[in-house]
């Protein structure tokens, strides 16, 4: 991706692209307050900030779901599409072969992406487009009023849903299975390293899968006090369809993960989650290693944080079928027209 050298005079608030943070922003949030996807957004924007990237030299994709209206609250100036739900990765992969110079990212959610995305989130790993893919994992379909998403633990109970009888897909198992060539896990709750992932992810050329556990602060409650959100809605009789989310504090890491060190951190529905930080010993090009992580983390219901596997030989999708230098969709006519040579040896053989 170019990027512009600053101007002679350039204020000291802007970057080496000559941008000022503010020209990474997008629209305000219409998300609940205290959502995880907001920390995520506000972290995408660092990054690309921090990493002098154009914003002009990116494009945004998106499916269905909480998650998939992201990108509207980050990088406004960036071209983007919202498609159908679970259909993300064919747009990114058609936009992305159209225009090999543009790096791609993408925010989908655990339903878009282990649900009815799935087949596509295999393919389009296979394929490694050049992309940073992120799900914004929060186990449950918030958008649609909570029910079990494919990533929600067995035994989780919620009130209207009754309890999950299913083993959860592991997002970083599925990436690895498939062969992606960037695999990480990060917490919303850890912005530190969520941006530091989001950096490496952007810098790496191929697929590069996020599972970034993303609390909601909605639906995955079981808070049956009187002044609760969810007895409230129990126990209302509502003269009109309206809906009003009690806000709620998003959940920050006080200290930052050392390495190898596994800590429970509180949900808001009083459940617990337990984030197990890599060893810094680690060895993330190792994919067997990354399997036995995985592996051993499921067995010990952590969520495994950090760069899990990174391979960096393996050719992309624009690689492997040896694009020219000028983008696709910006060929002329006379471009893709054959010359009368090539077209009579065609011919030739051919008769």
């Amino acid at each position: 991706m170019t990027q512009p050298l600053p101007m002679a005079g350039t204020p000291a608030n802007v970057n080496l692209a000559g941008l000022a943070k503010n020209d990474y922003r997008g629209n305000p949030s219409t998300l609940c307050q205290g959502c995880g996807h907001n920390s995520i957004s506000n972290q995408i924007i660092s990054a690309m900030y921090e990493m002098n990237i154009v914003p002009e030299n990116v494009v945004k994709f998106s499916g269905i779901g909480c998650s998939s209206k992201s990108p509207t609250y980050f990088l406004s100036r960036a071209f983007g599409f919202n498609g159908l739900h679970g259909r993300m990765p064919s747009l990114a992969t058609g936009a992305l072969f159209g225009d090999h110079t543009l790096k791609g990212l993408g925010v989908s959610g655990d339903g878009d992406t282990a649900s009815i995305g799935m087949g596509q989130f295999k393919h389009v790993i296979r394929r490694n487009v050049n992309m940073v893919y992120i799900v914004e994992n929060n186990g449950v379909y918030g958008l649609t009023k909570g029910q079990f998403s494919a990533t929600a633990e067995k035994g989780l109970s919620l009130k209207h849903q009754g309890s999950n009888q299913y083993m959860p897909v592991d997002i970083c198992m599925e990436a690895l299975a498939s062969n992606a060539t960037f695999i990480a896990r990060s917490f919303a709750g850890n912005p530190k390293q969520v941006k530091e992932i989001l950096k490496a992810a952007m810098a790496h050329k191929g697929i590069a899968v996020l599972d970034i556990i993303s609390p909601c602060v909605t639906f995955n409650n079981q808070d049956n006090a009187y002044h609760s959100y969810s007895w409230g809605k129990d126990h209302e009789e509502p003269l009109h369809d309206i809906s009003y989310i009690a806000p709620r504090s998003e959940i920050i890491l006080e200290e930052e993960l050392k390495a190898g060190e596994v800590r429970e951190v509180d949900m808001h529905d009083g459940s617990v989650i337990v984030l197990k930080n890599l060893e810094k010993d680690y060895n993330p090009t190792d994919r067997f290693e990354a399997i036995r992580v995985l592996a051993e983390a499921q067995a010990n219901n952590w969520l495994a944080t950090g760069l899990i596997y990174i391979e960096t030989d393996k050719p992309s999708l624009t690689d492997m079928h040896n694009l020219v230098d000028t983008p696709l969709n910006r060929l002329a006519e006379a471009d893709l027209r054959p010359v009368r040579e090539m077209i009579d040896k065609i011919n030739a053989l051919m008769f």
